[in-house]
């Protein structure tokens, strides 16, 4: 590698460098803004058995709030109080709301962080402090607003009381809570990051609804804000007009909503929002009072047992909230009081049957998705307290995986021959919107087929194959790989031979013919690559879709018969190792990340060995435990093009794992449950935060949190096989599954990949672009997958499929597309195909034994080849470490001894 190459990658952190200058500017011009908070009045301090907490005098607003264990440590972002103590910067303990005389039409906006004025003391019994924040309200605010913050059993009450002084009738149509805590990750390294900064992620879930806030490393306790008195958890507004700037280190701060409608009736207007939008009226003379608890929970995996012990509603869905049509799914609610009601919306979109109640209480209710989309169900409990759990329906998932594939291979395939950048054959990016093919973007990797956001579609395509394939989809990506990857997208030649280009695509428009590129679309960016930096193979993330691809080829033919033509396994396995070794050799400034898709590198070293490929084996091997060492020198080795990612977890657990590094591993593992979370919503369960990649492979562009973007397929990775490395820890299956299934939930109906969801409740719907949607694909066909459990709480769970339950034998029919790969957990029984299908396993309770129920053989699959762990065998031989079980013409069954 030369100096000169090296000095290009170094420079290829044009991304960071120039979202750093940008949120510096922003920072430059609040710094030079009046304080206003009244920071040089002083502070008050309060301890209480949980909490330390800080208050700044002038405002009543939280300056730190630190948990009394670890003192030292502050939720909220105390680091920088003085650079944000300026108006229209939030601060824990503001609030917004939004107001009208019940004889208008009008709603009247009042903030207490708009323009900030000294707030006035009250006494109010049984309070640490209280203000009327009348002064920092506008002077025609006809309520008296009194803030408190009390103590309950040693918990943090946060209250606001609305009195109706006048002789009027007044609708409060929006009431929102700042939530403000430490995400800004600017300026830390990533040791500081993962010890002073947090995630916090949403339950939005009415009565039962919380916030979760959490330290990046995952360690320690969880602060949990919970409904109090009249604050459902109803909806969760970004506060866009904070002026603290949002970018790559900062995703943005969001208020708790405990009423909407006021939103709903203008901003979000025509936006089905995540609950029913409300309003409440105070009369003359009343005063209603809205309130907020903060309480600690001795850890992530323990925020279940705390919201019980707190007497919250507690929603369990197994095997989640993302419900394939033929699944039998199961609901388990936990609470005081009992059900009295049970709605949902859209009407006939879900069915619910009651069942016995579990042996530790939990209502039980089997749940039925009939009806394709989102589906709200709203619980009502005998207290009239109301919890909402929402649902997304989605086709059985072979039939999903079939539309997709058909999708792709109808409307994605480019097959123009006369393009001047040599992407045909091809499946190339789609905007759904306009139901066209991306063939020009401002950002040239989107239509260059390269990077993730150019990519996503074809390694989706090929992904597809490895579960589902389809023979004349197929020999469309054989000549994709052979036409358009080998030669053009990489190198076949040279000192660059087998490195990747970053795009084919470029803008050179003096170079190219007069309408090449349209007037319509800026080219003035950065991400308008030149040739020159089109063709540079220094990106490293670029290699493990190729990768991908050659290895999923191998694979269809190594181990079926006749999908294949074009090259034999032998090519494309070795295709797969020199393009590994390439990146290394050709990108190695970003070589030393964890990439996404970097399990593929894994499996690519477990076929060579089986194919007794030493020499081969032992190269990559080598290579691999070099940036491995490196990971394992690093308190927190997940880096990347950006400061902070959640993408290099997925390697860095694998090879962590794969070389012995446990507490690497663990360290690794830990991090992602700190931004993976589970809880009864189908859009954050399970969903691993990602929140700027709209910028780069989206059409709706700006900083948000995406739902189920390509980190919840890539992180369910890691965390599923730490689940079965720990099968007693159930938390772990439903993250990971949340993950694996979320990865799929944002296909249409009509089969189209979008890169990810908005979560904004102004928008609610998928991005119109297919962008960096592979990457999910590859999450979820790398690590699809059954399971059968006994649970402690629960009794027999099932995970991508159905359970048939008799008094000797559990029977499990497997609903996964690919039904490759069940792990039975009472027996820690990992079983994985490389080829055939497993229609059902039937549990033999007694004996403990295990039959597999196989599909009948087709046209292009005459075998079984099975891989069992250490201590389970077949009466069958084996080959490259797997059974080889000749198929039938009809289903055959088959018993795995111990």
């Amino acid at each position: 590698m030369t100096y000169k190459k090296i000095l290009l990658s170094v420079l290829l952190i044009t991304i960071t460098t120039l979202h750093n200058v940008q949120a510096q500017n922003y920072w430059d011009k609040i710094k030079e803004k009046e304080s206003t908070l009244g920071l040089e009045n002083g502070f008050e301090n309060y301890e209480t058995a949980h909490f330390i907490l800080k208050l700044v005098k002038s405002s009543q607003t939280v300056a730190s709030l630190s948990p009394k264990s670890n003192p030292d440590f502050d939720f909220t972002p105390g680091e920088r109080l003085e650079l944000r103590s300026k108006d229209g910067l939030y601060q824990l303990g503001d609030i917004n709301f939004r107001l009208r005389n019940s004889d208008s039409v009008k709603w009247r906006s009042y903030s207490t962080a708009a323009k900030r004025k000294v707030v006035t003391p009250v006494n109010k019994e049984g309070t640490l402090s209280a203000a009327n924040l009348s002064p920092t309200l506008a002077d025609d605010l006809p309520l008296d607003v009194i803030r408190y913050y009390a103590l309950d059993n040693e918990d943090l009450i946060l209250g606001f009381e609305f009195k109706n002084t006048t002789n009027s009738n007044y609708e409060l149509g929006a009431l929102g809570v700042p939530m403000i805590f430490n995400n800004i990750l600017e300026g830390h390294s990533l040791e500081e990051a993962h010890a002073r900064n947090v995630f916090f992620d949403p339950y939005i879930g009415e009565d039962a609804g919380y916030l979760e806030v959490k330290k990046l490393d995952g360690n320690d306790e969880v602060l949990l804000v919970l409904p109090e008195e009249n604050m459902p958890f109803e909806a969760y507004r970004p506060l866009l007009d904070d002026a603290t700037p949002r970018s790559i280190v900062f995703e943005g701060f969001h208020e708790w909503m405990s009423l909407s409608k006021a939103y709903a009736d203008k901003e979000w207007l025509g936006v089905s929002q995540w609950n029913s939008p409300t309003s409440v009226v105070i009369k003359p003379g009343e005063t209603k009072t809205f309130s907020l608890k903060f309480t600690l929970s001795p850890s992530v995996k323990e925020v279940q047992q705390t919201l019980i012990e707190n007497e919250m509603p507690v929603a369990v869905g197994i095997p989640g909230y993302v419900i394939p049509q033929n699944v039998n799914a199961k609901l388990f609610l936990n609470y005081t009081a009992a059900v009295t009601a049970l709605d949902v919306a859209p009407k006939g979109s879900l069915s619910i049957e009651k069942k016995e109640s579990t042996a530790n209480g939990y209502a039980t209710y089997a749940v039925k998705g009939e009806q394709w989309g989102r589906s709200r169900l709203t619980i009502t409990y005998a207290d009239g307290k109301q919890q909402t759990v929402n649902y997304k329906v989605i086709k059985a998932e072979d039939e999903l995986v079939t539309d997709f594939g058909n999708f792709l291979f109808d409307k994605q395939w480019y097959t123009n021959k006369e393009d001047l950048f040599n992407r045909a054959p091809s499946l190339i990016s789609y905007d759904y919107e306009t139901k066209r093919q991306v063939t020009e973007d401002s950002r040239a990797w989107i239509s260059g087929l390269s990077d993730e956001g150019g990519a996503g579609s074809w390694l989706g395509g090929i992904m597809k194959q490895l579960i589902k394939p389809d023979q004349q989809q197929i020999a469309k990506l054989e000549d994709f790989i052979n036409q358009t990857i080998w030669g053009r997208l990489q190198y076949d030649t040279g000192e660059n031979k087998y490195g990747v280009r970053k795009s084919l695509y470029y803008y050179e428009p003096e170079q190219m013919p007069a309408g090449t590129y349209s007037d319509t679309i800026n080219y003035k960016t950065w991400a308008a690559w030149s040739k020159e930096g089109a063709d540079d193979p220094g990106r490293s993330y670029n290699y493990p879709h190729v990768v991908a691809a050659y290895w999923t080829m191998y694979r269809l033919a190594r181990y079926h018969d006749g999908l294949v033509t074009q090259q034999s396994w032998q090519w494309y396995l070795d295709q797969a190792y020199e393009t590994i070794l390439a990146m290394n050799r050709l990108a190695p400034y970003y070589a030393q990340f964890g990439q996404m898709e970097g399990s593929v590198f894994v499996k690519v070293l477990d076929d060579l060995k089986r194919e007794k490929l030493t020499e081969k084996a032992n190269m990559l091997e080598l290579e691999m435990k070099k940036r491995a060492d490196h990971w394992e020198s690093l308190s927190y080795p997940f880096g990347s093009e950006m400061p902070w990612d959640s993408t290099g977890q997925e390697e860095v657990y694998m090879w962590s794992d794969y070389f012995g590094y446990d507490a690497k591993a663990a360290v690794t593992l830990n991090a992602i449950l700190a931004y993976m979370p589970t809880m009864p919503h189908w859009a954050y369960n399970g969903n691993a935060r990602r929140y700027w990649d709209f910028l780069y492979g989206g059409k709706l562009t700006r900083v948000e949190r995406q739902i189920h973007h390509y980190g919840s397929g890539m992180n369910a990775i890691p965390v599923l096989d730490a689940y079965r490395k720990s099968p007693e820890d159930l938390h772990l299956l439903k993250v990971g599954y949340g993950g694996l299934l979320g990865s799929v939930s944002n296909i249409t109906e009509d089969g189209f990949g979008p890169a990810a969801f908005h979560s904004y409740p102004s928008t609610l719907e998928i991005d119109y672009l297919s962008g960096d949607y592979g990457s999910n694909f590859f999450g979820y066909a790398i690590n699809t997958s059954s399971y059968l459990v006994k649970d402690p709480d629960f009794g027999w769970l099932a995970f991508g499929g159905n359970i048939t339950e008799t008094t000797d034998t559990t029977r499990l029919e497997l609903t996964t597309a690919a039904k490759n790969a069940v792990f039975i957990q009472p027996l820690s029984l990992w079983i994985t195909l490389d080829a055939g299908q497993v229609e059902a396993v039937t549990y033999f309770k007694k004996t403990q034994t295990v039959k597999l129920q196989l599909a009948a053989k087709d046209k292009f699959t005459p075998k079984a080849y099975i891989h069992l762990p250490e201590g389970f065998t077949l009466n069958y031989p084996k080959e490259r470490e797997a059974y080889v079980i000749p198929l039938e013409n009809k289903p055959m069954s088959i018993f795995i001894k111990k």
